[in-house]
Formats: C-alpha cells, sequence, structure tokens
C-alpha cells in the first residue's frame, strides 16, 4: 500500500532557515544536474561535431529562451496561485488549481509546438544568423519545438509540488530524465553519426520521461495536490488567476530574451567563431544560476505562502535571508568559473580562438552575474506579494531600455566585443538599485 504523503513544509511557522535550505537543496541539485546535461549537450556537439555545429546550437538559445519564457512564466503563476492557496488552507482551490494548471500546460505546449514549427526560419533570419549555420540552427530549433508539450507538463508538475514544499522528487525526475538524455546523446552523435538533430532529439525524449515521470507523481498524490485526470479542464477562477500572475512573470522574462537577442544579433556581426565561443561561455555560465533559480524560487513560493496567511513581517525576514544567501552562491560560483574560465572552455573546444572569445564573456558577463540573482529576490518577493505587474515594468525599463539603448549608441559608436557585452553588468546594476526601491515602497503598502 503506497504510503500517504502529505504537504509537508510548513512555510509560515515552520523554522526559516531549515526550511529555506530543505527546499533550496534539492532545487540547487536539480539545477546542476540540468545545467551538467545541457552542458553535455553542448560539449558532445562541440567536440564530436565541431565549430559550426555548436555554433549552430549556441545561435538557437536566445530563441528558445524568448518563446518558451512566456509559457514558463505561467508555471511561476501556478506555483503562486497553490502556494497562496496552501497558505490561507482553501483546500478545493489547491485542487482546482493543481488541475487548471495541468489543463493549461497541455493548451499550452500545443500552441509552443506550432509556433515554433512555423516561424523557427524566420527568427533566426531576422537575428543575423550566419549563412553558414542557420540551417543547422533551423533543424535543431524546430526538432526542440517538438518536445514543448512535455517541456511544459513538467514545469507545471514541479511547480504544483514545490508549491507544498516537495522539491525532492522533481529532482529525482529530473536527474532520471537528464541522464538518459546524456546517454542518447552520445548514442545519437558518436554512433549514428547525427549532429545537432541527435542533440535535438535526444533532448525531446528526456523531456517526455519527465513529463511523465511527474505527472504519475502529482495522480499518486493522496492530499489536495492531487492531479485528477477527469478533472483536467478548464477551471474559471484559478485558470484566470495562473494567468493573470503568471503572463507578467513571462512577459518579465520574455523581455529579458528579447534584450539577449538584441546583443546576439550584435554578436552574429562578429562571426561564428565569437559565437561558437560565446555558446560555450553560456554554457559555463549557466552554473552560476544553480543557486539564483533556487533562492528565486524559494522568494516566490514562500513569500506566496506568508501573503496568503498574512504574515507581513515574515515576508521581510525572507528578503533579507535569501538576499544574503543569494549573493554568497552566486558570487561565490561565478568567481570560481572566472578564474578557470579557460580550463572550463577547453571542455567544449580546443579551438584558441574560440576560447579566446569565450573568455570574453566570461569576464565581463560570468564574474558580474551575481548582480542579477541579487535583483531576483525582491522581483520573485513582489509577485509573492501579489505585486506581479510591477517587476516587470522594472524589467523593461531597467534591462530591455538599457539594453537596446545601450546598443544602439554606446556599441555603434565603438563596436567591439568587451563593449557589447558590458551592456550585462551595467543593466543589471541599475534594475538591481530599482528593484530593491520598489519593493521597499510596495512592502510599506502591503
Amino acid at each position: 500500500m503506497m504510503k500517504k504523503r502529505t504537504i509537508e513544509m510548513d512555510m509560515v511557522h515552520g523554522p526559516l532557515y531549515r526550511n529555506l535550505i530543505v527546499f533550496s537543496l534539492p532545487l540547487m541539485a536539480a539545477n546542476l544536474l540540468q545545467m551538467a546535461f545541457n552542458a553535455a549537450d553542448t560539449i558532445v556537439v562541440g567536440k564530436f561535431s565541431g565549430q559550426t555545429a555548436l555554433a549552430a546550437v549556441g545561435a538557437t538559445a536566445p530563441i528558445i529562451n524568448l518563446i518558451v519564457s512566456l509559457f514558463a512564466g505561467l508555471a511561476i503563476g501556478a506555483n503562486i496561485v497553490i502556494a497562496r492557496a496552501i497558505g490561507k488552507g482553501a483546500k478545493e482551490e489547491i485542487a482546482t488549481g493543481v488541475n487548471a494548471g495541468y489543463w493549461l500546460s497541455l493548451v499550452s505546449g500545443i500552441l509552443l509546438t506550432i509556433f515554433g514549427l512555423l516561424l523557427s526560419p524566420m527568427l533566426l533570419k531576422a537575428m543575423g544568423t550566419p549563412d553558414d549555420i542557420i540551417s543547422l540552427s533551423v533543424l535543431y530549433l524546430r526538432i526542440y519545438f517538438l518536445g514543448s508539450i512535455p517541456l511544459l507538463v513538467y514545469d507545471f508538475g514541479s511547480a504544483a509540488l514545490r508549491a507544498r514544499g516537495d522539491t525532492l522528487h522533481p529532482t529525482i525526475y529530473l536527474c532520471i530524465s537528464g541522464v538518459l538524455n546524456v546517454f542518447l546523446n552520445l548514442f545519437f552523435v558518436i554512433v549514428l553519426h547525427h549532429s545537432v538533430d541527435g542533440v535535438a532529439l535526444a533532448t525531446v525524449i528526456s523531456e517526455i520521461v519527465s513529463a511523465v515521470l511527474v505527472s504519475w507523481s502529482l495522480v499518486h498524490e493522496t492530499d489536495e495536490t492531487r492531479l485528477v485526470p477527469s478533472l483536467i479542464r478548464y477551471h474559471k477562477h484559478e485558470t484566470l488567476e495562473i494567468l493573470r500572475v503568471g503572463i507578467p512573470a513571462g512577459l518579465q522574462s520574455m523581455m529579458w530574451a528579447i534584450s539577449n537577442i538584441a546583443v546576439q544579433s550584435s554578436l552574429n556581426t562578429f562571426g561564428s567563431v565569437v559565437v561558437a565561443g560565446n555558446s560555450a561561455a553560456q554554457s559555463i555560465e549557466s552554473f552560476v544560476y544553480i543557486g539564483m533559480e533556487a533562492f528565486s524560487q524559494a522568494a516566490i513560493t514562500f513569500t506566496s505562502q506568508n501573503a496568503g496567511a498574512g504574515e507581513k513581517k515574515q515576508i521581510k525576514r525572507l528578503l533579507v535571508v535569501l538576499s544574503i544567501m543569494m549573493f554568497i552562491v552566486s558570487f561565490g560560483i561565478g568567481a570560481a568559473l572566472t578564474l578557470t574560465g579557460r580550463y572550463c572552455l577547453r571542455l567544449y573546444t580546443n579551438d584558441d580562438a574560440v576560447i579566446q572569445a569565450g573568455m570574453v564573456r566570461i569576464r565581463f558577463v560570468v564574474f558580474w552575474l551575481f548582480l542579477n540573482g541579487l535583483l531576483d529576490v525582491p522581483a520573485s518577493s513582489l509577485r509573492g506579494m501579489g505585486y506581479s505587474t510591477l517587476p516587470t515594468v522594472i524589467m523593461l525599463g531597467g534591462i530591455v531600455g538599457v539594453r537596446l539603448l545601450y546598443i544602439a549608441t554606446i556599441f555603434q559608436a565603438m563596436p567591439t566585443l568587451n563593449v557589447l557585452y558590458f551592456c550585462f553588468p551595467l543593466s543589471w546594476a541599475i534594475t538591481l538599485v530599482l528593484q530593491y526601491g520598489f519593493w521597499i515602497y510596495a512592502y510599506r503598502r502591503f
């Protein structure tokens, strides 16, 4: 007989530090695994398919982030809605929130698949993707978007589990699918001699496995977070609330991605060698997000439950503690990766020119990523308090506005790689000040 599982973490009255650590560590492990598996994709392509294939995969990253970000934001909305209901003790809202979120993931996945298949060539051309890699980039992108439904099912399912404090099971499922992804990468590329298509197909298969596992877990829950197949449908109140909270979160991520597309378009003018170096450096850079994403998710979930319970002082404590934790982890990892950057890049390529180009991004972006992490904490806290639009507006001005203006003026006057990458720490620093300032204003009014 299956052991009964209940809502297992008291985020309102339980021990704060212990709960934050218990909640965050599995997320950090999950992020580490995800980054390692993504890095494996890039390493396999770079080592066994060559520089052109490496650049082709890297050129698709801003588009993937742009399109997926909006729908992934809806998963954040589901997490907030379910966590608030748990904080209030509203059992019916918890149940309908889980089932409405799952329905939304299926509908969103279908739309994302159609969008990606039809518009991939146009988007890559609009970015000025180099001619020698665009055909491979289109192939990779189209296969990748075939996995949109399982990708979003896993995101929404994990959001439902995290809302109740369960970050362990999503990590286990990610580990299983990730190991499979690495094995399939090696099999398709080395044994069957595929290129970017093999890596993309391995990703889709592994996403299907993770979606099946998280769905199985939710179906077998015994508390209000159980997924009931017969109730997977449009629930008006919960669906609209997920959209109200989630769309601004998705738009914020999209705006971030739009600014990165502007950077990528400028980067493409330097040629495929620089694009390849940037791709490898981005893969290394992603490891800084191990702690950043975990603490951001903790800020959203814990703040949402405490907002639902009306615990205002606890929300302030959460901001302070998570900001300190965010700085320690993100600065530490970023500094370590900067010091070992050349050795890390050797894992992706043996080309000295590609390594040199990658080191420029590491010095100007990876080291300063802790600023990005620090601004995520108040943004996530604001969403948990119910201010879903405010962080998006701040991001629009501080990230997108600053970067686009910078590229149109300063970079045009001094079109060097160093100058281009400087737009990252500059925009993070400006947005950091704005986010904390508006958090103080919103907290006083909460």
